[in-house]
């Protein structure tokens, strides 16, 4: 059956018109100022987008489902995150997959994908983490690229002892990744200097949520971006900064680009909305709001929506991590270093964008596509099959009501978290229709789809 969007603005990345999409066989297969049901022939479903933005689907670069952290687990699976992805208009993911060092890569590739593979309703990708580098490593990791499809390698400068790798791994990997044509995405700070500074602080009683930023501050950050880029620089591999949350570390990064370092910049949604009070908040309560790199002092938002504005930005992604507060984040009671981390977002990202970034004058329409969908298509090598709306690309689509107005609230929410990070917050849009592949998956914060119906998407390495 196919599946023709009436009467709406369509927004892409580039460009800003009325028409008409039919979508039949996945794919967008005409766009055209007025297209007649009557003369498609056949059954066809029509969606009233009238006074209504029509976008590509959204485009989650960076989450976390299947998450073994700090002796626990991510609370949520595919099921419960694709229902919370689509509600809010994600249509598809890039999930990272995070094995330990005694971990086979390739085992842990088929792990979290068979993980994904029966529960996922929205499409979805793997960066595939590398947390040790030696020749059995090497060898599965080529194989991950060419044989199934994941073209990003992601690495951490952080988390001494668990997931860093040493200058001399992180320099072979790198190598390694421009001869291949893989992106390497990167968690930049300084590993050691968190270590010492974490344990200085719990030595001296500094055990509480209100000391995890001091543990980890600007200064570490930037650090970690200048370290990776001047391996990047020496090695000539194409690099992506996950998270960057301060404008000490957009500048390293910005500063790099200008040396002719392939380098692109994430933001998350948390850090352009939530500052470092939240995890001052008493009785524990600022758990819920423990990620690494840390909320920031307010003034860092200012510089990361107008790096976004300027293009210097190019994706928000949330860094979805989600774990309870009861019974998970309170494992960390006895100090900040064993609160496993991260702010589940997945649901609420576009609508936070929409509302504190187009609403408020930071961003404009094109931007806010470009940043949720297309960037992180065109990087990882989804283009033009994902974000964009144009004649043979996948019909993931999104309808957006910019008259909705509502709140979040864990409620609402499709995760399995038990609390929402920005309760009770007022939002503008949402939502009305949210295709994938030309298949209807949510409607007006329902899930209304298909569990199982996503694909993984194989990519091609480009970033040569």
């Amino acid at each position: 059956m196919g599946v023709l969007i009436k009467g709406g603005r369509v927004v892409t990345a580039t460009d800003d018109y009325s028409a008409d999409i039919y979508c039949h066989d996945e794919t967008i297969t005409s766009i055209a100022p007025d297209i007649d049901a009557a003369s498609l022939g056949g059954a066809v479903t029509v969606i009233d987008a009238s006074r209504k933005f029509v976008f590509p689907g959204f485009i989650d670069p960076h989450v976390h489902i299947h998450l073994p952290f700090m002796g626990t687990h991510a609370c949520d699976d595919y099921e419960s995150a694709s229902k919370a992805a689509l509600v809010g208009g994600t249509t598809t993911l890039i999930e990272m997959i995070c094995p330990c060092p005694n971990d086979e890569p390739l085992e842990a590739f088929h792990e979290w994908n068979n993980k994904a593979a029966p529960l996922a309703a929205v499409d979805y990708t793997f960066h595939m983490s590398v947390v040790r580098f030696d020749e059995a490593a090497r060898k599965q990791l080529i194989e991950i690229v060419h044989e199934h499809g994941i073209a990003s390698f992601k690495v951490f400068l952080a988390y001494k002892g668990a997931l860093n790798l040493s200058d001399e791994d992180l320099f072979a990997l790198l190598t390694l990744a421009k001869r291949e044509g893989v992106i390497v995405t990167a968690h930049c700070e300084n590993a050691d200097a968190i270590d010492a500074m974490q344990k200085s602080l719990i030595a001296s009683g500094k055990k509480g949520p209100e000391w995890h930023e001091p543990s980890r501050p600007v200064s570490v950050e930037a650090d970690g971006v200048t370290h990776l880029a001047t391996m990047a620089e020496l090695t000539g591999a194409h690099i992506y900064i996950v998270h960057t949350s301060c404008e000490p570390a957009v500048r390293a990064a910005i500063d790099a680009r200008l040396r002719g370092v392939n380098a692109w910049i994430e933001a998350v949604v948390p850090h352009l909305v939530l500052d470092k009070s939240c995890a001052e908040r008493p009785d524990f309560e600022g758990a819920k709001y423990v990620m690494s790199p840390p909320l920031r002092d307010k003034r860092h938002q200012v510089a990361l929506w107008g790096a976004i504005a300027g293009g210097m930005v190019s994706t928000i992604g949330t860094d979805h991590a989600p774990f309870n507060f009861q019974g998970q984040k309170d494992m960390g009671r006895d100090a900040f270093t064993k609160i496993p981390n991260g702010i589940p977002s997945v649901q609420e990202r576009p609508a936070l964008v929409f509302t504190h970034g187009v609403c408020a004058g930071r961003i404009d329409l094109n931007t806010f596509v470009s940043a949720c969908s297309t960037n992180a298509a065109r990087i990882f090598g989804m283009y033009p099959r994902k974000g964009d709306i144009r004649v043979g690309s996948d019909a993931d689509i999104v309808v957006w009501d910019s008259d909705f107005r509502g709140t979040l609230s864990v409620r609402s929410s499709y995760s399995r978290t038990d609390y929402c990070g920005y309760e009770g917050w007022p939002i503008t849009g949402r939502p009305s229709a949210v295709l994938v592949r030309g298949e209807l998956q949510a409607r007006d914060g329902e899930f209304v789809g298909t569990i199982g119906r996503g694909k993984l998407i194989k990519r091609k390495p480009t970033h040569f």
